[in-house]
């Protein structure tokens, strides 16, 4: 706020780009996963770390697939948004002194960029975490004095320390990062004091996907500011009210682009085709710290009825045995390698006077133990009545 009169005026544009049907096809089938999660959340108001994990898996994907199904599958390409960049780069670059600063989160879609620019005389520097930081001070040198070098393509390693005002004035993001202070601090390495030209803000989204839903709800990004991301990565497993938050904030972003589906009782895997978990990037270069909810008409589900049904009721409790089961199968605190490690979520004690071995378990929030008596209690009902 202090410095804000003093810097140039800066001009935001948001590009929509249409998806293909093969990366539709990957939006769809992790968004699949992510409404079943999510279902599962509604009812029990509880999520294992392996859903979790599956849900964190299942919404990077989704982003992934809006750049181009070679971030999932390396075998493919289909998507628009690396031909719609260069359509704009070669209207930009009528400017002979315009230099343009390229953001993604994600090192393949600079590789496609990189690809597309061998038929082009415009040379560039490629800025992410596994450039030995010996030579970064290079790169950024070469694109600030080379008349030649029109392009910094960088990775979110590049968006903070970097101070490019003085060579350029365009910035251009490929992909939109969850947290708005990480999009900030992007546009912030070239639009900051010592600037002298007008600064120029260009997002591509994808059409109707997880990208296009991030837009349109403020609520979303007012939780972010809120601080609900502050936390990091770590923060998606933890039970309580910032993952509440998570849930209910993000279930107002996908909901409108991503159809109801039914509950599945078998746990899913969030790997597609052509998809691996593998693709998931570690912390450093990639902030995965959203855990996301969806359904069908982007409203909150109404809690259960007071009477369910006896189907209703057995769902209900077949829901929350299967959460406790799935506590007490991943008792280890290993969570892979670019997961955080966190607390084993039951303890085995021994009785200092018996000597008998003791099982602690975590108790369910009263939400879901009430619901669980409501269920029990309609199922005595109805064998009641049937007697």
């Amino acid at each position: 706020a202090e410095v804000l009169t003093q810097l140039p005026k800066r001009i935001d544009n948001t590009v929509f780009v249409a998806m293909t049907d093969e990366q539709r096809a990957y939006h769809e089938e992790n968004g699949t996963i992510v409404s079943r999660i999510v279902s599962r959340w509604r009812k029990t108001g509880f999520l294992s770390d392996a859903d979790q994990r599956r849900l964190t898996c299942a919404l990077q994907n989704m982003r992934m697939s809006c750049n181009s199904t070679y971030l999932l599958d390396p075998d493919t390409d289909h998507g628009h948004k690396v031909d719609e960049l260069l359509t704009l780069l070669e209207e930009l670059f009528e400017d002979p002194n315009a230099k343009a600063v390229i953001f993604s989160q994600w090192l393949r879609t600079h590789e496609l960029i990189v690809r597309r620019l061998r038929t082009k005389n415009w040379g560039h520097v490629l800025f992410h975490g596994g450039v030995p930081s010996e030579k970064r001070g290079a790169l950024v040198e070469r694109f600030r004095e080379d008349v030649g070098c029109r392009l910094f393509l960088s990775t979110d390693a590049g968006g903070v320390g970097l101070n490019l005002q003085h060579a350029a004035s365009i910035i251009i993001n490929m992909d939109l990062p969850w947290n708005p202070a990480v999009l900030e601090q992007r546009i912030g390495r070239v639009h900051r004091l010592g600037q002298t030209r007008s600064v120029q803000v260009v997002n591509f989204v994808a059409e109707h996907s997880i990208e296009h839903g991030m837009l349109s709800i403020l609520a979303f990004k007012k939780s972010l500011f809120a601080g609900v991301l502050d936390g990091g990565q770590s923060d998606i497993f933890m039970n309580g009210t910032r993952l509440s938050k998570f849930m209910e904030s993000v279930e107002q972003v996908a909901g409108a682009i991503t159809p109801a589906v039914e509950v599945d009782p078998a746990p899913e895997t969030a790997k597609p085709s052509g998809a691996a978990v593998d693709n998931v990037q570690p912390a450093s270069d990639a902030d995965l710290s959203v855990v996301s909810a969806v359904q069908g008409n982007g409203q909150p589900t109404p809690p259960p009825a007071n009477t369910p049904t006896a189907h209703d009721a057995w769902n209900e409790l077949i829901d929350i045995g299967r959460t406790l089961f799935e506590s007490l199968a991943t008792p280890s605190s290993k969570t892979g390698d670019d997961m955080p490690r966190q607390a084993t979520p039951f303890a085995i004690e021994t009785d200092p006077n018996t000597g008998q071995q003791i099982l602690k378990l975590p108790l369910p929030s009263a939400e879901v133990l009430q619901r669980a008596a409501q269920a029990l209690s309609s199922l005595l009902a109805g064998i009641q009545n049937k007697r």
